[in-house]
């Protein structure tokens, strides 16, 4: 394909480095030459790491089949839906492609699309979730009314505190009107109309869930040591500040008691910009992309294997005392936001890691300037 007249085209290592599919350079043998930023996050190492280390230690595919064709360095190969292990990362289901490099023997590119974190990323399918999360519905008469006697008794207490002490009031109240608005788009979760949105600064609904958390457990110091790894330049995400309170809140509730028994408990909590990722429609047809992240994670020993797949339904709980309900109603707040979640564990470092992608906030269009005569 011809440039147009006058065009540069961009470098062969650039336009790699921008595909958001992990692409790898093997050199004859299947040994690791070079490979783009989404194979190493993909990888979960750093191209030092693996440059010069053989495939196969590195990911382990389940079909043998598989692995025979890719030795076959001269045919290509597509393969869909193949199980491998990733080392430290556990279990993934990708799309695998290899073809061979042109007029180089012995050399092959390969391509890997993880289709585990597509599936995440894909649209809910009604019916289960919505029906168990009726719940609230029938409940809201008999929660909103003790809600307002603590809201009453706040603003009573209020006008008795020292100054100093207001802000813990003021807290009380605020949290009172946020879960009554919760209560209320709770009791629109079987309906099929989603709550509108709005531009959020996510670092803002991050404190706020910080100060619920510790606010709650006042009467002794903080158990565990919380890591902020905030990026100040993201611009406002797409979802509800609302929502996004209760779902990091949620979140590090269950990172602090997951970590609770740790050496060293750590929860980390992380806002970066994660391009690459987005949905195949927005309501208007287009693609959705969802350049944001912000990751909760902690250094508990991580959630049984055999539950991992199942987290986000109902009712599957790994407390003693859960209900499970926790996190499907984070997936719910999370998809009206447009938003997806994910959740995975790295056993190298021993981090448990979940992940929330949101769209960035559409800013108006500026007017066109007059034209002075």
């Amino acid at each position: 394909m011809s440039a147009a007249a006058g065009t540069i085209l961009p470098e062969a290592h650039r336009l790699l480095a921008s595909l958001p599919h992990a692409v790898v350079l093997l050199e004859p043998g299947l040994t690791i030459a070079a490979l783009n930023p989404a194979a190493e996050q993909f990888f979960g190492q750093s191209s030092r790491r693996l440059v010069g280390a053989a495939l196969q230690d590195v990911i382990s595919i389940s079909d043998r089949r598989v692995v025979d064709r890719l030795a076959d360095y001269e045919t290509p190969v597509s393969a869909r839906e193949v199980v491998v292990q990733l080392k430290g990362k556990g279990a993934r289901r990708v799309d695998i492609a290899m073809a061979p490099v042109a007029d180089t023997p012995g050399w092959q590119v390969l391509t890997v699309h993880d289709n585990s974190a597509a599936e995440a990323l894909g649209d809910d399918s009604g019916g289960p979730d919505n029906a168990v999360l009726r719940g609230p519905e029938i409940m809201a008469h008999e929660i909103k009314n003790p809600l307002a006697g603590i809201r009453g008794a706040a603003q009573l207490l209020a006008r008795k505190v020292d100054e100093r002490d207001r802000a813990l009031t003021d807290l009380i109240t605020g949290e009172v009107d946020r879960i009554a608005a919760l209560i209320e788009r709770m009791q629109k979760l079987s309906g099929r109309t989603t709550p509108p949105v709005e531009a959020c600064n996510l670092h803002e609904a991050a404190r706020r869930a910080i100060d619920v958390l510790d606010a709650a457990n006042c009467e002794a110091p903080r158990p565990f040591r919380l890591v902020e790894e905030f990026d100040p330049s993201l611009p406002p995400v797409l979802g509800s500040p609302d929502g996004l309170v209760q779902v990091l809140l949620n979140l590090l509730s269950n990172a602090a008691e997951a970590c609770r028994d740790a050496q060293e408990p750590r929860v980390v909590i992380r806002t970066r910009f994660a391009s690459g990722l987005q949905l195949q429609a927005g309501g208007d047809g287009a693609p959705l992309r969802l350049p944001v992240e912000v990751r909760v994670s902690d250094n508990g020993p991580g959630i049984d294997p055999a539950m991992r797949d199942h987290i986000f339904e109902p009712f599957v709980t790994t407390k003693k005392a859960g209900q499970g309900l926790g996190l499907p109603l984070v997936r719910k707040l999370v998809r009206d936001m447009n938003g997806r979640i994910t959740h995975e564990r790295n056993e190298e470092t021993g981090m448990t890691h979940f992940r929330i992608h949101l769209p960035l906030a559409r800013e108006p269009r500026s007017r066109p300037r007059r034209k002075q005569a």
